[in-house]
């Protein structure tokens, strides 16, 4: 399960179906109508903050207008939202960005080569809109290192 801290609009298409099922299964984590996953890292800063459901709901509402934008028809009676809640915000840190974005650029080397090329020289990396970026190292609940992509 990978759920992006990374704005949707960099990852490919496949990338983008895949976030949309690995967050509503979080999001079935998160309501306990799940019995497995419970304890996944990714899980963690949306459990740890006052709001997790709210969250997870407006996480997938960023990447249900993702979407949109691409022509896709992803579900939208699969999340609740009630509007956009511009107060309610997860902290993400600049390294975790950063170590995102390599993640994403590897695996696009293997799958997608031209949005690889689209997105590989960009310096200011966008997070989701769900998150703050703050400064600060590469998550503890991440495992594994990745060379930089020049």
């Amino acid at each position: 399960m990978r759920l992006w801290s990374i704005h949707p609009k960099y990852l490919d298409n496949k990338g983008l179906v895949a976030v949309w099922r690995e967050s509503l299964l979080a999001k079935k984590v998160l309501e306990g109508k799940t019995k497995g996953y419970k304890n996944h890292p990714q899980l963690k800063r949306f459990k740890d903050s006052n709001s997790p459901i709210l969250l997870i709901n407006q996480y997938l509402l960023f990447i249900f207008n993702e979407s949109l934008d691409r022509g896709y028809k992803f579900d939208k009676t699969k999340i609740n939202i009630i509007e956009s809640i511009e107060e309610l915000k997860i902290k993400v840190t600049n390294k975790q960005i950063e170590y995102e974005y390599q993640h994403l650029l590897h695996k696009l080397t293997v799958r997608d080569l031209k949005r690889f090329k689209q997105i590989k020289k960009i310096k200011q990396i966008d997070p989701n809109p769900l998150f703050d970026v703050i400064e600060g190292e590469i998550e503890d609940w991440e495992k594994f290192s990745l060379p930089k992509i020049s």
